[in-house]
């Protein structure tokens, strides 16, 4: 699977007519003569008049038997079916066999050199039929292989692709032979130390590489790789096979935290504070920079980051979340890279980390501030270069994915407190963003109030209309130390056990009373703008204020005509 820029070398030859290439050369090289068939084998321009150098074109192993061909052609002696490596323009090897003969004046000395050059390959005519008979026999044991088989001509032509194959691929057989193989797997190697493209160079085989590739429906996948030569009776390399295997798929605990082409959920609330975070996600998601989420448990900071990647360009890529509070150190650091069978006791397998498996996409490491120093290290190290290894392995892999972290720490109070490196912090600071808690955006509690019993009808399946006054004014004057979080799962609480369509105080989970403020000592001016007072008489009073206009009270306190509507009715207000 040789990289994409390696056809576009080679393919203004294909058009060429196929058959024996003929070069004729004068003694000091230069080019006397030579053919179409010469220009398509070699895939070069072999112009009259210029130096032909055989060391530039055979590979190193069959270079002294080239030499030594050639000095004994310049003294009146032939030499056929001599086998060698050619390298094309692209870099890439085919074999060939050529013969070399000399060429007599007048005088019977030696003018120049006749090369003829022969390639044992199947012919790139373009009709499939051709590859339907490879140079080796394709028959039913491979075809019912648990394994994906594909074979390759030495011009890198698909030449069998057996059942596995078409399966892992998605792609049909009659799609794939006589193709290029970096047209049909997409790796993310083909560029650059593809295994099939070395064991073409070297003939050494390549056992379970590790290689990613993407599927007809642009799905990509992990697989393994094995990769050897085909030779023919004569030790001339005639192309390669490759077998294939997917990694397993993700376990459960894996897959946690992937997902690949979901809309955020909605992130509901009018307040000042809150629209000021909002306002600033359309410019932070149109870059790539390293973004550092912070706020208190609760604040709905993964909320933000998948609205940051939803309308960002890596928005088509998968969103991949990991909790760095949740995985002891030594999982953690796996988790994240991924390792290489038998790394550690345990590995009994390869892994795909989480830095591998956001290719594409978007990395999100939640709680960033519990990570130890150590892997605070190898973090900033990826994060600086942008490449990491798997524990245990040796090949380096590009990191191709956008870093949102988030923290319910202070993470400058931690880097003060020597508990996470201030480089690191600076490094994922890039962007910040705060999102203030629920007690200082207490405007934003009746539309997710209003958000939350919409979603608990359906889920339920119930028509709860509204909350009662004595319960609203607990649910208003509480702190919410959990923010929005508590204060869903506070509502879900009351959904099990109400019955009517009024959520009373017997409904609501015991809250905690230290949390609450004393209401019998004056209201701060904060509290009283926020709302604690009870919605009836905050709905009363801005009717007053705004003589009875529905559309201002409703703008005034943040909430919708049709909301406003309902709570009037609600209170005996319409």
């Amino acid at each position: 699977m040789p990289g994409d820029e390696l056809p576009q070398a080679d393919a203004a030859f294909d058009d060429l007519p196929e058959g024996d290439g003929v070069l004729v050369l004068f003694p000091d090289g230069r080019i006397m003569s030579s053919n179409l068939q010469a220009d398509r084998l070699l895939r070069r321009r072999l112009r009259r008049g210029d130096i032909f150098r055989i060391d530039e074109v055979i590979s190193s192993e069959y270079r002294a038997e080239a030499r030594r061909a050639w000095e004994e052609v310049l003294q009146g002696h032939s030499w056929s079916n001599l086998i060698a490596k050619v390298y094309l323009s692209s870099g890439l090897p085919v074999s060939v066999t050529f013969s070399m003969d000399p060429l007599y004046g007048e005088g019977e000395e030696v003018i120049g050199v006749l090369i003829t050059l022969r390639d044992h390959a199947p012919g790139d005519s373009g009709t499939p039929d051709r590859y339907r008979s490879p140079v080796w026999e394709y028959d039913t044991l491979c075809e019912n292989l648990a394994e994906g088989v594909f074979t390759i001509s030495n011009r890198w032509r698909i030449t069998s692709f057996n059942r596995r194959a078409q399966e892992i691929t998605g792609f049909k057989r009659e799609e794939v032979l006589g193709r290029n193989c970096w047209d049909i797997f997409r790796s993310d190697l083909c560029k650059s130390n593809c295994p099939l493209k070395l064991t073409m160079e070297t003939g050494v085989v390549r056992m379970d590489q590790d290689v990613r590739i993407v599927d007809r429906g642009g799905q990509a996948h992990s697989i393994l790789v094995n990769t050897s030569v085909m030779k023919n009776s004569h030790g001339l390399v005639i192309g390669a096979v490759e077998t294939f295997r997917p990694i397993a798929r993700l376990e459960a605990s894996e897959a946690e935290g992937v997902s690949l082409g979901e809309q955020p959920a909605q992130i509901v609330g009018q307040s000042p504070e809150l629209h000021k975070v909002l306002r600033m996600i359309p410019d932070v998601a149109a870059s790539d920079a390293t973004v550092l989420i912070e706020g208190e448990s609760g604040t709905g900071k993964e909320l933000i980051a998948k609205a940051i990647h939803a309308r960002g360009p890596r928005s088509s890529g998968p969103f991949v979340a990991v909790n760095c509070s949740a995985l002891a150190e030594t999982l953690l650091e796996s988790e994240l890279f991924g390792h290489v069978k038998a790394a550690f006791t345990g590995a009994a397998s390869n892994k795909v980390g989480r830095f591998e498996l956001a290719k594409g996409g978007t990395l999100f490491l939640d709680e960033i501030g519990e990570i130890k120093p150590e892997i605070q290290i190898k973090l900033l190290r990826v994060l600086e270069e942008r490449i990491f290894e798997r524990v245990g392995g040796t090949r380096p892999i590009r990191m191709d994915s956008r870093i949102i972290a988030a923290s319910n720490k202070t993470l400058i109070q931690e880097v003060a407190g020597g508990r996470f490196r201030e480089d690191l912090f600076y490094r994922l600071r890039t962007v910040p963003v705060y999102i203030p808690p629920l007690r200082d955006r207490v405007s934003d509690i009746p539309i997710l109030m209003e958000h939350f019993l919409e979603v608990f009808n359906r889920v339920y399946g119930k028509n709860v209309r509204g909350v009662d006054p004595k319960a609203l004014r607990l649910l208003r004057r509480y702190p919410w130390p959990g923010n929005v979080r508590e204060l869903k799962h506070a509502l879900e609480y009351a959904f099990v056990f109400v019955k009517g369509p009024i959520i009373t105080l017997s409904h609501l989970p015991e809250l905690d009373a230290s949390q609450i403020p004393d209401r019998s000592g004056p209201v701060s001016k904060g509290a009283a703008a926020g709302g604690w007072e009870d919605e009836r008489i905050t709905i009363q009073r801005a009717l007053e204020k705004a003589g009875g206009r529905r559309s201002a009270v409703a703008h005034q306190l943040g909430i919708s005509r049709s909301t406003l509507w309902r709570k009037m009715k609600m209170y005996d207000l319409a």
